[in-house]
Formats: C-alpha cells, structure tokens, sequence
C-alpha cells in the first residue's frame, strides 16, 4: 500500500522501511505490516453520534450541561475544517523553535511553527500522562476529576462517566474521529472499550508501548525498572511502534483524501517518544556527536533553598538521580539518547505532515502538536518528569491552520487546556460550556494580545504551580513555597519567595491557586501524594525525610 508521502527537512529515504536524517528528498514510502493498520481504516466505518447530556457537580462547584447534537445542516457542516491532533510523549521544550537545547534538530515541528503559532510559554496540567491528557480530552483541571496518578480511568468516576470529550464533542457536530497511537494513557480506555465508537469512531494502530526491545538491557541501572533504559537500538526505524503509527496516519489521510464524502474529520495521532526507553537508530544518534554534546546547564547546590517537599513529589521513582547518573558515566548518553529519540519522533511527525500535504489536505486542516509534559535530564538533580519547575512543566504547542498567520510566536501564558475551547473556537462549533480552559483564538490572530490567566500546573492535591509571563509560584500541601523571576532567572536557580520584598507579588500568583482542589479520586495509584498536615505519604506509605536520597 502507498502509506506515506515522506517529508522531511533533512530527510531521504533509506532502503524500503528507512530514511535518512541528512539529506533532502521526498519520496514514497511502500511498507506493509502483519498488525496492518489499514485493517482500522477510516474508511467504511460508521458514523457514530451520541448525545449525552448531564450536570456534574462537587463542594459548591457545577459544571455545565453538555450541549445537545448539533442541528447544523449537512452544507454547514462540509464547510467545517478538518483537525489533525499531533500528540508526542514526555518531550520537554527541547525543540528547536522553543530554544531548550541549542544542538537540538527538529525541521518538521519548526517547519510546522513556521505555519503556524508556536506558544513559547505553554504548560501542561500535569506533570505526568494520565492526568495531562485526561485534561486535554476532558478540558479539566486535575484539581477538578481528582486524576493525579496514572489511574483512575476518569470513566470510572460517577460523575464522569457521560462527560463529553473533546473528541465526542465533534462527533456531536458531524465529524468523523478517529484516534492511533497514544492518545490516552497506553492503558485506557480498556481494550473491550475501544471498538463501541462511544469515545472515537474508529480506533486504529495502537501499538505495543515501544515494542522490539534489545535481548539485554543497554543500561544496567538500579532498580532494573525495564523502561529505564537508552541507547542505539533498533536497526531500522520501521522497527518502532512510531513508525508504524505514522504509516497508519498516512493511510488514513490518503484513504480520507480518496472519500467522496463531505465530512470533516479528526484525526489523533499519537507518538511515544521520547519517552523512556530512549531507543533510536544509530543514525538519529549520528545527529549528537558525544564528543560535542552540550550539557544542560545544573547547579550544584541547586536544590539548597528549595522546600524539602519539593523532594515528595518524586519521592521513590524509577527515573535516576542525576548523582546516579553521574556515578555510573551514563549522564551523556542520557542527553544524547533524549535528543536521538526527539528528532527520530520529529521525522515522523514529518512523514504524517507530509502526507497531508501530498493529499491536498493541508489547506483545510487545523493541526494542533502538542506534549503531555517535559522532562528533566540531570536539573535540579534529578531525571524525569513530576516536579512544578518548567523544564516539567513547559511543553511545546504548535497551532496552525486555515486563515491563520504564520511564523508567529506568542509568549502569553498559555496551558494544554486551552486545546479543546480552541479548537472548539475555530471550527466555529457552539461554544461548549462547563470548560476550564480557554480560547487561544485571539493570540492566533496576533500573537501577544493580552492574557488575563496564568498557566496552571498541579501535582497531586495542594501542589501547585502558577506561570505568567514574568514568575513561576510554587505553593506546596505543606505551605511552603518557591518564587522565581523567569525573566532573571529561566534555569529556576535563586527562590525568591522568603525575600520580604516579594511578599505582594506571592499574595497576587496566590489568587490564582485552583479553588476547587479534590482529593485523590477513588482508584487512585502510581506516584500518588497524599498530605494530612503532619505526615506525607507516599503510593499508602508514610514519608521518612531522613529517608531522602539526592
């Protein structure tokens, strides 16, 4: 099957399966898998609409109603613009538009930016998968549904179970959506819940969470966590599980490109890395000479006038210390393995983006990229993600569509919640109540109109992060708390917040720390903090802080 028309800014293909990192062509991809992702083609498949109606309420809190099926007319609804959702995991504002790391080389997502509107201070909800993305779809708060950890399935919360995501709201307006890859956290929905239509269309490739792995581990590190591992591997790119829902991106838009039908679609699209195991070709590697790599930049001491809850929130991970990393001479190839594996996801964006374009589609499609979180890769001693500074917290966010300016950059602050009411927007659907983002629409149309809200990040119940253009605030469960004047001080380096004179800026980002703050949902697991005002406790343990290990 004809899967792909492959672009890539500096890329050309290699052989059947592969394409090369530093050279310039555009070819066709021919590739068949046994898994075959054209057996979820679009292609076929009925349209599914639901109408689902509730009122959820908690404390003095009530979200909205949902908003009925659309009455729009079938002319109205052809005229509507497609939306491609670019998802990627665990991937930092390392990328070349967003500055993180001056070696880094994404051409396809900076050629996207260059489209579009890249937001240079965008944040997450949470810093970790389930949470963030259950934000994104729902367009809540995790202070709202309770998801802090990597369970629940915010489906099995009574009040829930009927919200309208993102995606059936579309559905609700006359859009085909179709998901593959990592759209919601690997484990949910359920698999016996994924062919019912009730929150996609059609469920394509899903993939095996990053499947061939190497007979032996490359990375022989404490714990043996099997994900905790990076290096070359495999040989060839078509081996990735990202590859292959690339592909099967590519056969849907051609196979939607061929339909005669007028309706619009959604697409997701999902990728895994960066995320751990950091696996790549050696070419991908061959980007990041090891003998000329740039460190990130880390204090020593960093962590000195820092709260000792700022260690609870990472309290006993797999990820490694940086003294681990350090210790072990693995540091290095850490970087180098994140950086191989960003701009290895970065060509297959590339492959999907390409495709649209082959197919005409480019013109009458939003596309939205997005990453769930970031990534710490030796600041603020540690590795991995879980903490309220930015480089967990700042995430890029690309929009580009139809009538929209290009090669703008806007620096408001801006949070993955906003996806929903924006897209919402331009599609030029009914507003959707009961939403805690909002419309990005007038920075689209120019860049730095003002902003009245602060980006917004929580990590468990009363952990909390506030950003605006100048400050990140951390507000702790325990009370204490971190300042940092961004503009002096982007590496978060000098807390601020026992200075006096600081004293009405904390009082002014304090206003804006969630109202509604639920305790963990019911189900609740894996790196989940609870605080009773004396004791911490840690997945049903309580915290020794003589226990901490730097």
């Amino acid at each position: 099957m004809d899967s792909c028309s492959l672009t890539c800014i500096s890329a050309s293909v290699l052989g059947s399966h592969d394409f090369h990192p530093t050279l310039f062509t555009l070819q066709r991809v021919f590739t068949v898998f046994t898994d075959s992702p054209s057996n979820n083609s679009a292609i076929g498949r009925p349209f599914h609409c639901f109408v689902i109606a509730g009122m959820l309420a908690f404390g003095c809190s009530t979200l909205a109603a949902v908003e009925p099926q659309s009455s729009a007319s079938p002319e109205a609804v052809a005229a509507k613009p497609n939306v491609l959702v670019i998802s990627i995991d665990d991937l930092n504002d390392w990328v070349g538009c967003l500055g993180g790391h001056p070696q880094v080389q994404t051409p396809n997502m900076d050629a996207l930016a260059a489209r579009g509107t890249v937001f240079t201070n965008a944040h997450c909800q949470s810093p970790l998968c389930n949470p963030s993305r259950t934000s994104v779809m729902t367009g809540l708060r995790p202070t709202t549904t309770g998801v802090y950890g990597l369970s629940p399935w915010f489906r099995t919360l009574p009040e829930f179970k009927d919200w309208v995501t993102l995606p059936q709201y579309f559905q609700q307006h006359g859009y085909r959506t179709i998901t593959g890859g990592k759209t919601y956290h690997d484990a949910y929905p359920p698999r016996d819940q994924r062919e019912t239509g009730v929150e996609f269309d059609v469920w394509g490739y899903h993939g095996s969470g990053g499947n061939p792995k190497p007979a032996k581990k490359i990375i022989n590190m404490q714990g043996g966590h099997p994900l905790m591992d990076w290096g070359v591997f495999p040989e060839h790119d078509s081996q990735q599980d990202d590859y292959k829902v690339a592909t099967w991106a590519c056969e849907q838009l051609d196979a939607l490109a061929q339909e005669e039908s007028s309706q619009p679609f959604m697409l997701f699209c999902g990728f895994r890395r960066p995320h751990v195991p950091c696996f790549a070709p050696q070419k991908w590697f061959d980007l990041y000479p090891e003998e000329s790599l740039l460190m990130p930049p880390i204090l020593r001491g960093d962590r000195d006038d820092t709260p000792l809850f700022s260690w609870y929130l990472h309290w006993q991970l797999p990820e490694p210390r940086l003294s681990w990393l350090e210790q072990a001479g693995e540091d290095r190839s850490l970087v180098r393995a994140y950086l191989a594996s960003t701009s290895f996801v970065d060509g297959m964006v590339g492959r999907v983006l390409a495709e649209l374009k082959a197919q005409g589609l480019d013109q009458n499609t939003v596309v939205v990229l997005w990453s769930d979180h970031g990534y710490h890769l030796g600041e603020k001693e540690i590795s991995g993600k879980n903490t309220l500074w930015d480089r967990s917290t700042r995430v890029p966010m690309i929009i580009a569509g139809p009538n929209l300016p290009a090669g703008a950059r806007s620096s408001q602050p801006a949070e993955l919640l906003d996806i929903y009411p924006t897209l919402v927007d331009l599609c030029d659907l009914p507003a959707r109540t009961g939403l805690e983002g909002h419309t990005l629409r007038p920075q689209l149309e120019r860049a730095n109109a003002p902003r009245q809200w602060p980006a917004i990040t929580s990590h468990n119940q009363g952990n909390h992060a506030i950003r605006t253009d100048r400050w990140r605030f951390i507000r702790y469960a325990d009370g204490s708390e971190e300042l940092y004047d961004m503009q002096e001080d982007p590496n978060e380096w000098d807390n601020l917040a026992s200075h006096t004179e600081f004293r009405e800026v904390k009082a002014d980002l304090a206003k804006w720390l969630p109202q509604i703050d639920r305790p963990l949902a019911p189900g609740s697991a894996h790196r989940v903090l609870t605080w009773d005002g004396k004791t911490a406790v840690w997945e049903g343990e309580p915290i020794d802080p003589d226990a901490l290990e730097r």
